[in-house]
């Protein structure tokens, strides 16, 4: 039985909004600390996850996406130039950064120090406005 402290790796993606295999590549590249199980199973302390928590607060019910890897953040740069906009989000010690058409970015109204999320989809990110 696990502690409450402790989570299994599908309960940590599930909370921080993301995938069980983006979670384990996290745990894999050091990047969430973990503790082993006497069977090797890796648990991560809810603490340990504070850090992602504020990039990881769920989007409201009205812009729900059936994709899992959804990024919120913060807007730190939204650069307009023709037809492309370049849009950088800061997710706690992280940036993403995606190009969007500055049609999109119009309509979205992004603003810097506003919240909106990246969503992951193979190799292309797109912007979700909160």
């Amino acid at each position: 039985m696990t502690s409450p402290a402790l989570l299994t790796p599908r309960q940590a993606a599930q909370k921080l909004g993301m995938s069980y295999a983006a979670l384990k590549h996290w745990i894999l590249a050091g990047r969430v600390k973990t503790v082993k199980t006497p069977g090797g199973h890796h648990r991560i302390p809810a603490a340990a996850l504070s850090k992602f928590l504020p990039a990881a607060q769920a989007l409201p019910a009205s812009s729900r996406i059936s994709g899992r890897n959804q990024l919120v953040g913060t807007v730190i740069q939204v650069r307009i130039e023709g037809l492309l906009a370049k849009v950088v989000l800061s997710l706690g010690d992280q940036r993403i950064t995606s190009i969007i058409t500055s049609d999109a970015a119009r309509e979205l109204a992004l603003k810097k120090g506003e919240t909106a999320a990246a969503l992951i989809k193979a190799t292309e990110v797109m912007i979700i406005r909160q």
